[in-house]
C-alpha cells in the first residue's frame, strides 16, 4: 500500500472535486466528477456514489480506479482497487453525512453506496519534470 502524505491530504481535503477515472471490462475508460469524498486514513478514501451508473457499472466489472486531484501547478493521481459498501455503519453513517449535505445545498442528495479506495500506488501530475513520476 502506499501512504499520502499530511500535505496530499491537506490538498486532497482542500479541492471541492476529484476526478475518479475507471474503465470498464474491455478497457474503455470513463471519468467524472466527485465532490462527496473524505480521508479515512492514509491509504483510503471514501468516495459516496450519488449518480453512478456507468461508473459503478465499471467498478463492479474492473475495481482498478484513479482518483487525481490538483490545483493550480501542484496535484496527485491515487490508484488501488475499491470496494463497493452498500450496508454496514460505514455505509450508513456516509448516507446521514450526505443527505446533511443535500440539505445545505437545497438539492436533496442520497447515497446509494459507497467505495472504498486501498491507495496502491501514488504519482505526481504536477507540471515539469516529476510529471508521472511515481511518488509512493
Amino acid at each position: 500500500m502506499a501512504r499520502m502524505t499530511d500535505r496530499m491530504k491537506e490538498l486532497f481535503e482542500k479541492i471541492p472535486t476529484v476526478v475518479l477515472a475507471t474503465a470498464d471490462s474491455d478497457g474503455k475508460p470513463n471519468a467524472v466528477p466527485v465532490g462527496a469524498k473524505k480521508i479515512l486514513d492514509d491509504e483510503t478514501i471514501l468516495i459516496s456514489d450519488q449518480f453512478f451508473n456507468k461508473t459503478l457499472k465499471n467498478m463492479k466489472a474492473n475495481p482498478n480506479v484513479a482518483v487525481t486531484f490538483w490545483e493550480g501547478h501542484e496535484g496527485y493521481q491515487l490508484k488501488g482497487s475499491v470496494v463497493l459498501e452498500t450496508s454496514g455503519s460505514r455505509y450508513e453513517e456516509t448516507a446521514r453525512w450526505i443527505e446533511e449535505l443535500g440539505n445545505a445545498a437545497g438539492f436533496p442528495l442520497k447515497s446509494k453506496g459507497i467505495a472504498i479506495l486501498k491507495i496502491e500506488e501514488i504519482y505526481g501530475v504536477t507540471p515539469g519534470p516529476k510529471a508521472g513520476k511515481l511518488l509512493a
